[in-house]
């Protein structure tokens, strides 16, 4: 009896020490997949640096192309400032050298005959350095007048350019379009709307 009762004793500790192993086991394995994570938290930063280094170089690179629209914007406002105040207007007048030309309806293209006209101009104005050109632009009655007045500037505009053309100092000229408001003749025909639509000069002195 006495050995049977010692027999289970000691199996009962074996039994008892094998499940006391058994449990510091379970741990220890809890504590290998612990690192696991670790590991994965351990490269999780590594693309964090990694964000963070584009992010340091977008930093210089944002302030960077900032810095050169800033650069720049200073000379657009000097390019502004630049050219000179346009002359006022009452202080040119007409010349009888300098004839006006005129235009086709709704057109600003300069026209043959019209082109002999604006030779003589050229010849007289580089004959005659000193003066300073306005060129006016006109319209007919009909149409909107801020339809008018964008088609006045066109044929100043297109004037301007064949006198250019032919060796005026482009600084010296001015243009203005009046639209329809001047007009030279206030009949409602195609014959007094064709006196209209036409581009007048006038010169000041230097």
């Amino acid at each position: 009896m006495v050995t049977r009762g010692s027999f289970l004793v000691v199996t009962s500790l074996l039994v008892v020490a094998v499940v006391g192993s058994g449990c510091a086991k379970r741990p220890a394995t809890t504590q290998a997949a612990a690192p696991a994570p670790t590991g994965t938290a351990s490269t999780t930063p590594a693309p964090g640096s990694q964000q963070a280094q584009p992010g340091t170089q977008a930093g210089p690179s944002q302030g960077s192309s900032m810095q050169p629209p800033a650069g720049t914007s200073p000379t657009p406002g000097t390019a502004t400032a630049t050219p000179p105040p346009r002359p006022a207007v009452r202080d040119f007048a007409a010349v009888p050298e300098l004839q006006d030309i005129y235009f086709d309806f709704d057109k600003y293209d300069i026209r043959p005959a019209d082109a002999r006209t604006l030779d003589a101009n050229a010849a007289y104005l580089k004959s005659n350095p000193n003066s300073l050109i306005l060129i006016e632009g006109h319209c007919d009655e009909r149409g909107t007048n801020e339809y008018n007045l964008a088609l006045g500037e066109r044929r100043a505009k297109s004037t301007m350019n064949y006198l250019v053309s032919q060796g005026v100092q482009a600084n010296r000229i001015t243009i203005i379009s009046y639209g329809e408001e001047r007009p030279a003749c206030t009949e409602k025909s195609e014959a007094c709307w064709a006196k209209n639509r036409r581009s007048h000069f006038l010169v000041k002195p230097r």
